[in-house]
């Protein structure tokens, strides 16, 4: 059984990839099970939903670009590759 808290951050990033229509979520389930949960692990350590892939600075100003889901657009991996840095989302 999938937390409750889980499946709510998983509807919010299928939400979030619905309004982007060149973006999806990865259809790996288990894939968005394991991030969803590193998300939350991170608000609840650190007080914001953190990617759990990157490394934070502890630079707040620098760490906000971390917040999931970040500007992946602009980054090497979603050019190169069509994903996002912890492959979250995909190119659809």
């Amino acid at each position: 059984m999938v937390d409750a808290k889980i499946e709510q951050q998983i509807k919010i990033w299928k939400e979030f990839a619905d309004r982007n229509k060149t973006v999806k979520l990865n259809p790996k389930k288990q894939a968005v099970l394991d991030l969803a949960e590193g998300v939350l692990n991170n608000e609840k350590n650190h007080g914001l939903k953190f990617c759990p892939c990157r490394l934070r600075t502890k630079d707040r100003e620098k760490d906000l670009k971390l917040v999931c889901p970040c500007s992946f657009k602009m980054q090497r991996t979603w050019q190169d590759k069509g994903e996002c840095w912890c492959s979250l989302f995909v190119k659809n």
